[in-house]
């Protein structure tokens, strides 16, 4: 009679394939391909009426699958459920059990399975420790997937049925594109303001240069706010003596950053090489699941992707401990055991994203990995490594110059121990744009030096950054909003929907994405803001801890926001948009042709459809003259969906600008004045080193 084998069912083949390595021949690997049961498409699923109770179905597509896994599961002598350590995770075998209807198969005993990482060590002390299905993670994703799916489909309907056009929102990625239209009003309404800067260069004995800058007055730090000021300095020291008044000596130690967490990888990843979140979080998959490497075999390469701890474990700290002192020597690794702290409430169940094997180094395994899984392998190993050696040291000098009541600085420093910059420096740079070091002659107190130049610099404040992928990830984690999991698809989302657009790896907002959140911000703005979606990962968090069940939260949720739907519906109907005519004419059918809003904005369509489908782009005019040609000024798009204007007799006329221009010329600089701002509107010149501007309501003697 045939032994019958341990079944283990894993999401991907990529994953399976690695834990045949580490299993014998009595256990079959099998892969679910992710999810096997979701709420319908066709419907919310989701019966209010009957306490919330979700509608479960087969994933169209995995009839044959599952099949094929039940007919594995009834030959089994054990059955472990391997899916991914997380809520998710957990979900999924949840699914698999009711799907392959394990729960009713008394032949076989049914254990959930998890590991941080896929090595051997962690795959068989993960079946010694193997457990029951813990139904606090599941119900977490349970509440997750109800409430975006409550949300979704009763805010989508209305946009249709009012606004007339495919819209929806959703809870976390209408707050993520809140953050991004806000962003945009900051920097329409931003009004520069002028500042100055003096630089010194000063020549001591040896002919030697000391480059320095203006401090302040009286060793009171001093802001020069007009040009005024810069001469009344300027005059004051024109005769004056440059004297050493103070020299500062000291040392000073930078510290490594902590290992990685999903959103600090996925931030670092895009500083250094660009990538989008949903790039970084797919090659890391990869690494996680198993990469065949020559010699080896397939294994994983780095630990658990979607954390939010920075905490590691004792065997990996002692990697880490035994890599360094071999290789760069004892002086090099952290006197003491570093213990960083996560931000805000972290999921502390995995560790922070290292590699498996610290001795596994990024150029051994170069041939076996492709170049994307190169860079990302070799950031998360040199991150985790240098984030348990010892400090850079460096010695820092400063010193003040008097000019009469006047005050210049100048500061340097000169890296003397490298610490944990022997492997984390270049990454730094590129990221930080870290200080470079500078070396300060030797000058001693009191010692006159001698003005060679001094060079007045006008400047303007700028607006607020604009979000990258980087900083809305970590303007999300900061604020609460999100877990690991959620970053990368939420960005995606918006972006697909063409709600944002991103140029030069900066978001701005679309025509459409300003029409759904304001919408959305109006009619929904107590529950789909910064406040309410943080608190709601908080309570999602005492769902998987055990502290609250998971229904109630959609009962406490749900009347308030059914009554938010209601008035919606009422206050939305009175602002539906009709089709617009235009005097332009249909050239198939002479009908006057209409226009239309598409996801990627407005154009020209026939009214005649589906009989007649004749369409074109649509250019609204920006009611003034081209500032080069007289010609008319368009309101155009790019392909990206970012609007622009640009004039009528393109190509032949090459004017372009971000800004409405006023058709009116700079009384300073002859460049022409362009229309800023949302709430309070200025006028200030296309120049952006001229520095005109006025109010719109102001009036030019």
């Amino acid at each position: 009679m045939a032994v019958k084998k341990n079944l283990v069912i894993v999401e991907s083949p990529a994953k399976a394939k690695t834990l045949k390595k580490f299993l014998g021949s009595n256990y079959k690997i099998e892969a679910s391909m992710g999810h096997v049961r979701d709420l319908p498409k066709s419907e919310m699923g989701i019966n209010i009426e009957d306490d919330f109770e979700p509608k479960y179905i087969t994933i169209r597509g995995k009839g044959e699958l599952l099949a094929k896994l039940r007919k594995e599961a009834k030959s089994a002598n054990k059955i472990y459920l391997a899916t991914d350590p997380d809520r998710e995770g957990e979900a999924i075998s949840w699914h698999l059990l009711y799907a392959l209807k394990l729960n009713e198969n008394s032949n076989s005993k049914v254990y959930r399975i998890t590991f941080n990482e896929i090595t051997k060590t962690a795959v068989q002390k993960s079946i010694k420790e193997a457990r029951e299905i813990d139904m606090n993670l599941v119900n977490a994703q349970q509440a997750r997937r109800a409430l975006d799916r409550i949300v979704g489909y009763k805010i989508s309907p209305l946009l249709w049925k009012k606004i007339k056009r495919r819209l929806s929102a959703g809870r976390v990625q209408s707050v993520a594109l809140r953050l991004i239209c806000d962003r945009d009003e900051e920097i329409e309404n931003f009004i520069p303001e002028e500042y100055w800067t003096i630089d010194a260069s000063l020549k001591a004995e040896k002919n030697e240069i000391l480059k320095t800058k203006f401090y302040g007055k009286n060793n009171k730090k001093l802001e020069i706010k007009s040009e005024e000021q810069v001469n009344e300095i300027l005059n004051s020291i024109k005769n004056s003596k440059f004297i050493v008044d103070e020299i500062k000596e000291g040392k000073r130690q930078k510290n490594p950053l902590p290992p990685f967490t999903t959103s600090t990888l996925q931030q670092e990843s895009s500083k250094i090489f660009g990538y989008a979140s949903s790039k970084t979080m797919l090659i890391a998959q990869q690494l996680y699941e198993g990469i065949n490497i020559k010699g080896e075999g397939t294994v994983g390469l780095v630990s658990y992707i979607r954390t939010d701890s920075v905490r590691i474990s004792d065997e990996a700290y002692l990697q880490a401990k035994e890599f360094v002192n071999n290789t760069y020597g004892e002086e090099y690794f952290a006197k003491e055991r570093k213990e960083y702290k996560s931000k805000g409430k972290t999921q502390d169940a995995h560790e922070a994203i290292r590699p498996t094997y610290t001795s596994r180094t990024p150029d051994s395994i170069k041939d076996s990995l492709t170049t994307e899984q190169y860079k990302i392998y070799k950031l998360i190993w040199e991150r985790f490594l240098a984030s348990q050696m010892a400090p850079a040291m460096f010695v820092t000098k400063t010193i003040k110059i008097k000019a009469n009541e006047y005050d210049f600085r100048v500061s340097g420093s000169i890296l003397e121990f490298e610490g944990y910059l022997k492997i984390y420096k270049k990454n730094e740079e590129k990221a930080n744009e870290n200080e470079k070091e500078v070396l300060i002659p030797d000058i001693s107190l009191n010692q006159q030096l001698d003005l060679k130049e001094i060079n007045p610099l006008q400047h303007f404040t700028q607006p607020p950054a604009r979000y990258t992928e980087a900083t809305l990830i970590k303007t999300l984690e900061e604020i609460g909003v999100g877990r690991p999991s959620t970053y990368a698809p939420t960005i995606s989302t918006i972006t697909s929907r063409h709600y944002v657009t991103k140029e030069d790896k900066l978001f701005y907002t679309t025509e459409l994405g300003e029409i759904v959140n304001d919408i959305v911000k109006n009619n929904f703005g107590d529950i789909i803001n910064v406040d309410f979606t943080a608190n709601m990962e908080n309570k999602l968090d005492e769902i998987e801890e055990g502290k609250v069940e998971w229904k109630d939260i959609l009962r406490e949720f749900y009347p308030p926001f059914e009554d938010m739907i209601n008035q919606a519906y009422e206050k939305i109907e009175h602002i539906e948009i009709e089709d617009e005519k235009t005097d332009i004419i249909c050239e198939k059918c002479g009908a006057n042709m209409v226009i239309k809003y598409g996801k990627y904005g407005k154009f020209l369509a026939c009214p005649n459809f589906p009989n007649c489908s004749n369409a074109k782009p649509f250019f609204e005019e920006a009611g003034v003259n081209c500032p080069e040609c007289n010609g008319k000024v368009l309101i155009k798009k790019t392909k990206k969906g970012r609007k622009f204007y640009g004039c009528e007799n393109n190509p032949e006329c090459e004017f372009i600008s971000w800004n409405k221009p006023t058709g009116e010329k700079c009384p300073k600089c002859n460049s022409f004045l362009i229309e800023k701002g949302t709430k309070n509107k200025i006028v200030c010149c296309s120049n952006n080193d001229c520095g005109y501007y006025l109010a719109k309501d102001e009036k030019e003697n």
